[in-house]
């Protein structure tokens, strides 16, 4: 598979210092199938890093509440030993361990997981804080969409 021909990356959240709590923007997903949540966390404190989906009826954060539906999670917490991707147990949300190593967590968000009976279609990553020496960033690729590269998904 060609990522770039087959998924829609948006910054979610830019390199930032974990200190305090990291919040991603909030993207519509009307127009997706699935999102991928990709969040690279270079720990450099042993203070552990909770992430967390959301979901909300507008991308100014509406109504904003976890997300209820459980979605399958995958990390590597050592990225200098494996770049295999071990399965997490399913959640919607993931603490990594103490452990001072460079980390990626995804989360994989199929549209059926947000609320849409109650018009929640939006979607959002979130880092509770940890130390300032814990960088983190993510990115949100989405895929599945009617028509990849002519319409701009986030609203």
């Amino acid at each position: 598979m060609n990522i770039s021909e087959k998924a829609h990356p948006i910054i979610a959240i830019t390199p930032a210092a974990g200190g305090s709590a990291l919040a991603g923007d909030y993207i519509s997903i009307k127009k997706a199938d699935h999102v991928t949540v990709a969040v690279q966390i270079t720990q450099g404190n042993a203070a552990t890093v909770a992430l967390t989906l959301y979901q909300a009826t507008a991308v100014a954060g509406t109504a904003a509440k976890a997300l209820a539906q459980d979605v399958k999670i995958y990390a590597v917490l050592d990225a200098a030993a494996s770049d295999v991707m071990v399965e997490q147990t399913d959640g919607v949300a993931f603490t990594t361990d103490a452990a001072v190593k460079n980390k990626i967590v995804v989360f994989e968000v199929p549209a059926e997981a947000i609320d849409v009976n109650n018009d929640f279609d939006c979607l959002q990553v979130r880092a509770g804080a940890s130390n300032a020496a814990n960088i983190v960033s993510a990115t949100y690729w989405c895929s599945g969409e009617r028509y990849h590269n002519t319409t701009k998904i986030v609203d």
